[in-house]
């Protein structure tokens, strides 16, 4: 059997952040790390590919069907990606502090959505 390249990692909120924690591992068919951040790759989610195996995705340039993502890491203070991701049920990481708002408030759950994220809030589980 062959061994699976992809690791599994556990992603806790930051200090004044929310939700979480959410347990990441991607597979051959969901395994983008989803970022849309509007500055390419950003550290975070580039740190998650690094961590997890899976391949880094530049969501601001270009789309990939919510079936294949793995984790999408957002820089969201407001509303709009802050529901749209976890409404479809993709493991949602704010860099910001944000908690539940907004109009898709209701789909912003503890069990797909975490907030305040840094790059010590990362850890591979084993």
């Amino acid at each position: 059997m062959a061994e699976n390249k992809y690791r599994k990692i556990k992603i806790k909120a930051g200090p004044k952040g929310w939700g979480g924690p959410l347990v990441i591992e991607p597979t051959e068919s969901r395994n983008l790390i989803y970022s849309v951040t509007g500055g390419g790759i950003h550290p975070l989610a580039a740190k998650i590919a690094e961590l997890t195996g899976g391949t880094p995705f530049d969501g601001f340039k270009s789309r990939a069907p919510f079936e294949q993502i793995a984790v999408c890491v957002i820089d969201c203070g407001g509303t709009a990606r802050v529901g749209v991701y976890p409404m479809k049920k993709v493991p949602t990481v704010d860099i910001y502090p944000t908690t539940p708002s907004g109009p898709l408030f209701r789909f912003i759950t503890e069990d797909v959505f975490v907030s305040g994220v840094r790059i010590e809030d990362l850890e591979v589980i084993e």
